[in-house]
């Protein structure tokens, strides 16, 4: 279908609840959303692209055609969406890695010396399988748990064929391991651990910690206070397992708490705080590595969707972040899995709004964890490549700006940024030549023109070409910079950035007109707002300094016997015209000659004189 074609399709949609399927030219489903009234929500899709973000620009450029399933309410559009978005995986929805399926715990029962490993189903191998749980890596946890606890091997030696071929391990130094590699090792032992384990993975952590506290306090009584601390430890770990085992099969969480940080040219993060009784039991967590672009609520009520969904147990209170549109119909559908009411609350104060707050500082961290300054820079980078269709990451960046008050004293700066980065020993000042008074075009030209052609010269002040211009201004500002770099047989990508009413940036413009927004990403609209106050800054400064030195340089230029170099010592050792005037004779005299200083002392000192 055509573009036209879709948006007379959307147009003619009813205004009820449902779904809607969008399908490229293979019809591959790319994207389903729900809609109260599918006719509004579905025509936005074929409106004013320009205000659209990137990656729904990239989604309607790949839509051939549309299917929609109108639904009786909301509830039920919310319910129908999860399914579709579970059973097709669509590439620009926002997606858990996790979502594919629950995991299970792995135990291979019938070998001589048994191990834990992690498994996406359950099979008919042989072995034993306890779950699922909810998410992988915290079923992961579970199995790290269970062998620091039992003090079981984690290594990859293979039992019996490596018993004593080499010296244990560190994790047997460090006591997380009993070292069942060495020939003296009891290997009884080993099984008793596994039959421990399979009992608590069956969720009988009173039976064991009782059997652990009797053999501790025998030790005790036998003097082996040793052995008595090593149980002891061992007793308090399988408290604290037991905790997390509860929260990973989610039977018996009291309380989970939401959090996220949303990164912008970086990795984003989803958070998941599991309280028992009060106690924090566990902490779930996940990774998004391509930019999010929608509504903060909006991503948010999809990785909640998707996070809890289709899960047995559930906790009886989900604390959220921040407002979601749907948390209506999302916590009757979570409530209708589990069959007992499930809360979603979003506190503003007190307790819990603590809690909201600290796992939403848990995310961020794990994004700050996991991404490293260079990795920031380069995905910037990449996302303003993307946004202003460039051929390739903007490395070196150009910004220009004029300053001017009257034809006197007109100046430009040159602003420089290589990899996010100002690059200060490559700013450049400019003193604009022979303006007849401030024209703004005309001295841009004046500018860029210098410029390049110093770059076509060779000079090596200016020898590095910018891979993109940033003009301070609009889109005529934009015009005359192309035009120049046309003249000169030059291809550079210019863009204007404009401004609001705050005289904050807002957009960046093309030479033909076209705004292209960056305030929905917050890593490139920090990134350009920074650039443009910087240009601003260091052209407001070199004005100012040529202001001053015009008006100190006419006062002093009127004393005979004052030329430049006596004028530059002068300025150099009182700074000011205001404390040259106030300075002595004798002060005077240690600075320039006498006969200069006694003319200077006379003409600030004569009556009348020396005023101006």
């Amino acid at each position: 279908m055509t573009f036209d074609e879709l948006k007379e399709k959307a147009h003619a949609l009813p205004l009820k609840p449902g779904v809607y399927i969008m399908q490229d030219a293979k019809n591959e489903v790319i994207y389903v959303g729900k809609a109260k009234a599918l006719k509004n929500r579905v025509s936005q899709y074929f409106a004013n692209l320009a205000s659209h973000t990137e990656k729904t620009r990239a989604m309607v450029g790949q839509i051939d055609h549309f299917d929609v399933i109108v639904a009786d309410s909301e509830f039920e559009a919310l319910v129908l969406e999860n399914s579709l978005i579970k059973r097709h995986q669509p590439r620009y929805n926002i997606l858990l890695k996790d979502d594919k399926g629950y995991p299970y715990i792995r135990l291979t029962v019938k070998e001589q010396y048994p191990r834990f490993s992690l498994a996406n189903r359950a099979a008919e191998d042989g072995a034993r399988y306890f779950g699922p749980y909810g998410s992988r890596g915290a079923t992961q946890n579970i199995i790290d748990a269970l062998r620091q606890a039992l003090k079981l091997p984690s290594c990859g030696r293979k039992f019996p064929r490596d018993i004593g071929k080499e010296r244990p391990c560190l994790n047997y130094h460090m006591g997380q391991c009993d070292g069942y590699c060495r020939t003296d090792m009891d290997q009884s032992r080993y099984r008793e651990g596994i039959d421990q384990a399979i009992r608590l993975l069956e969720g009988k952590f009173q039976e064991v910690g009782e059997e652990i506290q009797a053999e501790m306090e025998q030790a005790a009584e036998e003097l082996r206070f040793e052995k008595a601390a090593g149980l002891r430890d061992r007793y308090r770990a399988i408290e604290l397992l037991g905790k997390r085992q509860k929260v990973v099969a989610g039977s018996l969480a009291d309380t989970d708490v939401v959090g996220f940080h949303r990164g912008q040219a970086t990795r984003s993060c989803f958070v998941v705080l599991h309280y028992v009784e009060g106690e924090l039991a566990a902490k779930d967590w996940e990774l998004i590595d391509t930019p999010l672009e929608e509504d903060t609520a909006d991503i948010l009520s999809a990785l909640v969707r998707q996070y809890y969904g289709g899960r047995r147990h559930l906790p009886r209170q989900i604390l959220l972040p921040c407002e979601l549109e749907d948390a209506v119909p999302l916590a009757r559908m979570l409530s209708e899995g589990v069959g007992r009411r499930v809360e979603l609350l979003t506190p503003r104060r007190g307790a819990k709004a603590d809690l909201t707050r600290l796992a939403d500082k848990n995310a961020a961290e794990e994004v700050e964890r996991w991404t490293s300054r260079e990795e920031r820079q380069s995905k910037l980078l990449s996302l303003l490549e993307r946004m202003l269709d460039l051929d390739g990451p903007p490395r070196r960046m150009e910004s220009y700006d004029i300053s001017n008050q009257g034809a006197d004293d007109i100046v430009a700066s040159m602003v420089v940024y290589v990899n996010a980065k100002p690059l200060k020993r490559d700013y450049r000042h400019f003193k604009l030549k022979d303006m007849a008074g401030p024209d703004d075009y005309a001295s841009m030209e004046q500018v860029l023109t210098r410029r390049f052609k110093r770059y076509l010269e060779g000079d090596e002040k200016f020898a590095e070409k910018p891979d993109l211009l940033l003009i301070d201004g609009g889109e005529n500002h934009a015009k005359v910079a192309l035009r120049v770099l046309e003249e000169m047989g030059l291809r550079i990508p210019v863009f204007g950035m404009v401004k609001d009413e705050r005289h904050r940036t807002r957009a960046l413009v093309t030479p033909d007109g076209r705004e292209i927004g960056i305030q929905s990403n917050q890593a490139v609209f920090s990134l350009i707002g920074q650039i443009q106050e910087e240009t601003h800054r260091f052209a407001i400064e070199f004005h100012r300094q040529q202001q001053n030195q015009r008006v100190r340089g006419s006062v002093l230029d009127k004393i005979p016997g004052v030329g430049e170099k006596r004028r530059s010592e002068l300025l150099r050792q009182f700074k000011s015209v205001k404390n040259i005037k106030a300075a002595s004779l004798a002060e005077l005299g240690a600075v320039v000659p006498k006969n200069t200083a006694q003319a200077v002392f006379d003409y600030f000192h004569a009556e009348g004189e020396g005023q101006a």
